[in-house]
């Protein structure tokens, strides 16, 4: 009786707390991690960072890691890195978070977008040919393309490096939510189709240091510059001095560079993360295989993962078959407690790029797919009471019961 009593509670719990979209995990090791870190010396400016850099890179082989304050930040050091300059253009696509975007207009660069593909949501090969063979005639083209790996799937890299060697752009892989993930079995981050790979570590992300992001990279100059322009572009190895005086106590500004450190706290927290992420990327697939085995019969589908991709599965957005049903269903959802959330308004339809000369209309792929999806709920602890709270629920509102 016992037993049955306990299922019963649970049952009644389920439904009546808020189930978010996404969510961190955070361990008793975790915690120790950062209890150490605030008993010791260094909060800032320790051996974490390094080793974070370190782990990380390794873990996706690539050679260098730079860790930073968020993933914003390292798209715009990453940007500055390549020399992306006022009057250059970049080109991202609209289905992204604005960061992905806003890297360029913070060097002055011009912004344009490439459509995506509707079944995965990522960049179009197709529609990014015909947009560079335009570019070409028009004395257009990008210095930098920023491919989105959206929901933890890689975008087709190996083309996107064959059209940079063609039309010379520099390639920025967006990698925020692909922690974890492989592209043609290599982790993704290796760089070995991109100058840069950036990875988000908000809460909500495959890994967390509360907040901080890292750009990893296999060339050195770019690892240089990026670590320059994270702390105020300060040389403190006398080898690189501009003026050769003497002192013990000496340091340079070279240039202009920002404050943009991860502190000790924050990598102690990521070092910890980072052991557990083949665990964490292994729940979240089995998470999105049950999704879709029970959602199969609903009409909805969730978005495809490319051949030759291991996902990551940062997010899990469905479509609807119906779009006509999008507002209602995505708001009666969060009447019920459960947190679904747009992944993304089109950045091209945010008041500030419109300012810009975007309109609706630009990129119909992406605008429809922002009318006829939405995230669902999937992180490492979600129950299975959740998970089949959520498909209920959906059931019921699409009368699939």
């Amino acid at each position: 009786m016992k037993i049955f009593s306990l299922i019963k509670d649970q049952l009644i719990s389920s439904r009546k707390k808020f189930i978010p979209y996404g969510k961190q995990n955070i361990t008793r090791n975790d915690i120790k991690s950062v209890i150490k870190v605030l008993k010791s010396d260094y909060l800032t400016q320790g051996e974490n960072v390094g080793l974070f850099e370190k782990a990380l890179s390794k873990r996706v082989n690539a050679k260098f890691g730079i860790a930073v304050n968020s993933a914003t930040s390292a798209l715009h050091i990453a940007c500055l890195s390549l020399g992306l300059k006022e009057n250059d253009y970049l080109w991202t696509t609209p289905i992204t978070f604005v960061a992905s975007a806003n890297c360029g207009r913070y060097c002055g660069a011009n912004v344009d977008f490439v459509d995506i593909n509707p079944d995965t949501g990522l960049m179009s090969i197709s529609e990014l040919k015909q947009k560079l063979e335009k570019a070409a005639k028009e004395n257009s083209l990008p210095k930098i393309v920023i491919p989105v790996h959206l929901a933890g799937s890689s975008c087709n890299m190996r083309e996107v490096y064959e059209l940079s060697k063609k039309y010379n752009f520099k390639i920025i892989e967006d990698a925020s939510h692909a922690l974890g993930g492989k592209y043609e079995s290599e982790p993704v981050g290796s760089c070995k189709y991109s100058d840069i790979t950036i990875f988000s570590f908000h809460p909500v992300k495959i890994i967390t240091t509360a907040e901080g992001g890292m750009a990893v990279t296999n060339n050195k100059s770019h690892a240089q510059k990026m670590m320059d322009l994270r702390s105020h572009c300060i040389v403190k190895d006398k080898e690189r001095f501009i003026e050769k005086t003497p002192g013990d106590w000496r340091y340079e500004m070279q240039s202009l560079g920002f404050n943009y450190r991860m502190n000790e706290i924050q990598a102690a927290l990521g070092l910890s993360q980072l052991k557990r992420l083949n665990y964490i990327v292994e729940k979240r697939n089995n998470l999105y295989f049950r999704y879709k085995f029970l959602l199969k019969d609903l009409p909805l589908e969730l978005i495809k993962i490319p051949n030759n991709t291991y996902s990551s599965i940062h997010l899990a957005i469905i479509r609807l078959k119906n779009k006509s049903l999008h507002r209602e269903v995505f708001s009666k959802l969060r009447e019920n407690g459960i947190g679904v959330q747009l992944h993304y308004q089109p950045i091209h339809l945010q008041p500030y790029y419109k300012k810009q000369g975007f309109q609706k209309g630009d990129f119909p792929i992406s605008e429809d797919f922002a009318e006829s999806c939405f995230s669902i709920p999937l992180y490492p602890e979600l129950t299975n009471f959740d998970l089949q709270r959520i498909c209920k629920a959906l059931k019921n509102l699409l009368n699939y019961e």
